[in-house]
């Protein structure tokens, strides 16, 4: 019986990709990445339910759990290019949500010591503080930007009585130390939070807030490459944060606090892989997919496929293959 299990659920892997144990370094030290479940979501200050979110993400793909996917614009297979494995479910504590957090830390270190690439699936986005500061915590503190795709800051400083919330992991990174005020960039902001004193924060911190009003007035193409230009100014990795709520619950409707003008799934799935293509990418989180607000598991099967986009960049770039190579099939239809 593995130590890391699933809490929720059958015991699959993500894509049927081998399992490993994170007490046996033997299973998992050569891999390039290493699946890891945070099923958490007691930091959640509205709709629940993603605690069953890493189970929802592996059990949402329609193809055989066979441990291949061949990319059809890239004509590569990240399963196959990468060694990836999946270390299960990190043992959640309901209710404690430091030491639920500190569990996931502690994982997460494990994984970045062996210089594979951490790949989160949550949860509510609470797990951010763990999962960056563990990254940062062998790469380096305050060596590691952070890019964030996300309807909401997270920057609150405290929620419901309490510094650790989903609404707050983003200022508790900063205040830490594990990451860095201006070299963390925000993308897909909109409604009507956060106040103006918690901007005004945002602000004294230097952080760069892409909100989905400049995206549409300049072009997300143009916002991304604005970020990638500052991400690794003076940083040697990144870490890429992706609550799902920054896609329109119009396309991703299974999560916890929705909000309406976001972007395209097309959109994001483009995005990531961009990201990982072209910057060193030293960990990843998937976060608030919430399966009783799902329709369809539409906004599992939405992560699942960031998870592939993600890890397909990962392998383009290490093979050095620099864009989209999709066509005509070979010898004509």
């Amino acid at each position: 019986m593995r130590p890391y299990q699933p809490m929720y659920g059958p015991d699959i892997t993500l894509f049927g990709v081998p399992s490993c144990n994170l007490d046996d370094r033997e299973t998992y030290g050569d891999a390039d990445v290493v699946v890891l479940g945070a099923p958490f979501d007691g930091g959640t200050a509205y709709r629940g339910g993603a605690r069953f979110g890493p189970r929802a993400i592996r059990d949402s793909d329609y193809l055989p759990y066979d441990g291949l996917r061949p990319h059809l614009a890239l004509r590569i297979d990240p399963l196959r290019e990468l060694k990836v494995v999946d270390a299960g479910d990190v043992r959640m504590h309901p209710g404690l949500i430091e030491k639920s957090l500190e569990s996931v830390e502690e994982a997460v270190v494990l994984i970045a010591e062996t210089g594979a690439v951490p790949l989160v699936l949550g949860g509510d986005h609470s797990i951010a503080l763990p999962d960056v500061t563990g990254v940062a915590r062998v790469r380096g503190w305050g060596r590691v930007s952070v890019i964030h795709f996300d309807a909401h800051a997270d920057t609150g400083d405290v929620q419901c009585g309490s510094l650790f919330g989903h609404g707050t992991p983003m200022r508790r990174l900063i205040e830490s130390g594990a990451a860095r005020g201006d070299r963390f960039l925000q993308i897909g902001l909109r409604g009507y939070w956060p106040p103006p004193d918690t901007l005004q924060w945002m602000a004294e911190q230097k952080m760069r807030c892409f909100e989905m009003s400049e995206i549409v007035k300049r072009g997300l193409d143009s916002i991304l490459d604005e970020a990638l230009e500052i991400a690794l100014d003076d940083c040697d990795t990144v870490f890429l944060s992706i609550d799902i709520d920054v896609v329109d619950p119009g396309m991703a409707p299974g999560t916890g606090t929705p909000e309406p003008g976001g972007l395209t799934s097309r959109q994001l799935l483009d995005s990531v892989r961009q990201i990982c293509r072209e910057v060193h990418v030293g960990g990843l989180d998937i976060v608030e997919v919430s399966p009783p607000y799902d329709l369809s598991n539409i906004t599992a099967m939405l992560a699942s496929r960031v998870a592939l986009e993600a890890l397909a960049g990962i392998a383009s770039r290490r093979r050095g293959t620099g864009h989209d190579v999709s066509g005509p099939l070979l010898g004509g239809l």
